[in-house]
């Protein structure tokens, strides 16, 4: 039964995942595959404290969104690190002859040892708990986040680095999209399963199902990383000579790479505001449960893997990649104006719908910006590349999360003070402030996109084989 069950698998990837012809004769696909376990945990802790936890802290326990955008904000603070965390582990000396396990299994350890402290911080939260004080549950609940950010950065970045060192040099861009691909699927698929577990809030569930993703974070990790990297007899030892700031300075240099970071910097804070908000919007306003609000997670990576499986077909038409970065920020814009209208309306499916489109916007710009990223690298230097592209996301991401929080109380406080007139005292104000302030984002990231999109002569050629057939 085993024997059949891969190459099967095998065969379905090949045909309906974005990206799925990443595989060859080094890196075949059942390999790659697995190898990809590890962005399926990255998923599921992404999806746990980006959507449900926030939900439950400013819905449920009360918590005020500021404090709660400072903590999602907190994994964050390792974002600017994973650019060198990528260059170290392409250096690291060890006798054990491994440059990437050992970045990825003490990722893993802190990704796990956040996960079992957070639930009981949660808990003390509340104010009940038995070492009085719910200071202590914030202390222990800011402690846990920051433990899993470091974790998934650490993981996730060595664990990419890992996936091009396996993959032939023409096929490593699409080895690193399946593998966000991965990353998606994780997060669909725990966001259903969060939200069916949570549908009626209760904090026992809670705490099983947090602790449960520790341990499904451990298992999946492991048989991820087994036998995947060979070991070098005698150990490894320094590869590159030349500094890290160094590199970093002849990257930034160029003026086509700068524009691109600073589209990537301000596409990512508009798509990324929301984060914090939408599943207590849906609470909040629209009067939707744990379960339901979690269910908009699971919309939201349906629309992710929609926008990556479109980019495939576009790529492998060779249209580009800046250009359809663009598109993903028009479908953003749009999509965040169908949220706004879901209030005034009381409608649960615009909001739907509005989460969908995020998630297509944000998962076409995401990927056609890594592989624009990819195409400025310099040969050998691919994993540079890739690390400029997770620091400044996650870092423009990280700021937006945070300022999220304040603007939505700030804002909210005011309106329902009748400070702002009587029209906007209403519960959706502060958050209706907030999607506004991300479509005017993304209309900055059209504008410093374009000069990219409009000038197809200095782009750099790919070969067809690249980008092969997406999902044929």
């Amino acid at each position: 039964m085993k024997g059949t069950a891969l190459p099967l698998w095998a065969r379905l990837g090949t045909r309906f995942l974005p990206f799925a012809d990443a595989a060859s004769t080094d890196l075949p696909l059942g390999r790659l595959l697995r190898l990809g376990l590890f962005q399926v945990s990255v998923g599921m802790a992404f999806v746990l404290i980006n959507f449900t936890l926030n939900r439950v802290m400013i819905v449920e326990i009360g918590v005020s969104a500021s404090l709660v955008g400072a903590m999602v904000a907190l994994p964050l603070l390792f974002a600017p690190a994973r650019a060198l965390i990528g260059y170290k582990s392409d250096n690291h000396v060890s006798v054990l002859g491994w440059r990437r396990v050992p970045y990825i299994w003490f990722g893993t350890v802190m990704q796990f040892s956040g996960l079992s402290i957070m639930p009981f911080a949660l808990l003390l939260m509340t104010g009940h708990g038995a070492l009085g004080g719910a200071w202590i549950g914030v202390a222990g609940a800011c402690l846990a986040f920051l433990l899993v950010g470091a974790g998934m950065a650490t993981a996730q970045t060595a664990g990419l680095a890992l996936a091009t060192d396996l993959a032939p040099e023409a096929k490593r861009p699409r080895v690193v999209a399946l593998l966000y691909v991965m990353l998606l699927i994780g997060m669909f698929f725990s966001s259903l399963l969060f939200g069916r577990l949570l549908g009626a809030f209760n904090p026992t569930r809670l705490v099983e199902v947090i602790q449960g993703t520790a341990l499904a974070t451990m298992v999946l990790n492991v048989i991820a990383l087994w036998k995947q990297e060979a070991r070098v007899v005698g150990g490894t030892s320094r590869v590159d000579t030349v500094d890290f700031s160094s590199q970093w300075r002849d990257f930034v240099k160029v003026r086509r790479t700068r524009r691109l970071l600073i589209s990537l910097a301000l596409g990512a804070a508009g798509f990324s505001m929301q984060d914090i908000l939408l599943e207590p919007y849906a609470g909040h306003v629209l009067g939707l449960n744990v379960g339901q609000t979690t269910a908009l997670s699971a919309l939201w990576s349906a629309g992710m893997i929609a926008g990556f499986a479109y980019a495939a077909r576009a790529l492998g038409r060779q249209m580009d990649p800046n250009r359809l970065a663009g598109m993903g920020a028009l479908i953003g814009v749009a999509a965040f104006a169908v949220v706004v209208l879901s209030a005034p309306l009381v409608s649960v499916s615009m909001l739907c719908l509005g989460a969908f489109g995020i998630g297509l916007g944000g998962g076409l710009f995401a990927v056609c910006t890594l592989i624009a990223m990819m195409d400025q690298a310099e040969p050998g230097k691919s994993g540079l590349a890739l690390g400029a592209w997770g620091a400044v996301q996650a870092s423009a991401a990280g700021v937006a999360i945070l300022v999220s929080g304040a603007l939505r109380d700030g804002f909210g406080a005011l309106a329902m003070s009748g400070a702002l007139g009587a029209g906007l005292v209403d519960p959706a104000s502060g958050y209706s402030f907030v999607w506004h302030i991300e479509i005017a984002l993304l209309f900055a990231t059209l504008v410093a996109i374009g000069p990219l999109a409009r000038r197809p002569d200095v782009l750099p050629e790919r070969p067809v084989t690249d980008f092969g057939r997406g999902l044929v």
